[in-house]
């Protein structure tokens, strides 16, 4: 590199804006904190209703991935994700939006080729690694209680 470029680059390297960590881990925080919150209150709303624990939690799964898949299709989810970054990638609202956002991008190329496609590309390889991991964990469990 030149003198010239490398006087560019540390020019370039000062003026890149500093992300403030304690800030975005406080609202990652509170954020993710939120949205467990709600998945709580969905799962004792469940068993109130006299709905087994287990099955509860199997509802509140189905709930918490509904809300998530119709807060990205209304764009509200991506405002949430502004504000709590890494807060908002819990598990099962964050898979849910990764799939509706992918879906929704490529909308254009139709439903099958465009929508169903591409919403797989980033589904799949979750999908085959829990699996794959889920027969592991049984294969060693069997192993272990025979």
């Amino acid at each position: 590199m030149t003198e010239q470029s490398q006087a560019y680059q540390k020019l370039a390297q000062d003026h890149i804006p500093k992300p403030n960590y304690l800030k975005n881990t406080v609202n990652a925080f509170w954020v993710g904190g939120l949205i467990c919150v709600v998945g709580q209150v969905f799962n004792n709303w469940f068993i109130a209703q006299g709905i087994a624990k287990s099955t509860a939690g199997a509802y509140t799964a189905i709930t918490m991935i509904f809300i998530g898949a119709l807060l990205t299709g209304l764009g509200v989810y991506d405002e949430i994700g502004k504000v709590g970054g890494a807060g908002s990638a819990i598990p099962i609202t964050g898979f849910a939006n990764t799939i509706v956002a992918a879906a929704m991008d490529f909308k254009a190329e139709g439903y099958v080729l465009g929508m169903a496609a591409q919403m797989y590309k980033i589904a799949g390889p979750v999908i085959t690694y829990g699996i794959t991991s889920a027969i592991l964990a049984g294969l060693v469990q069997w192993l272990i209680w025979r």
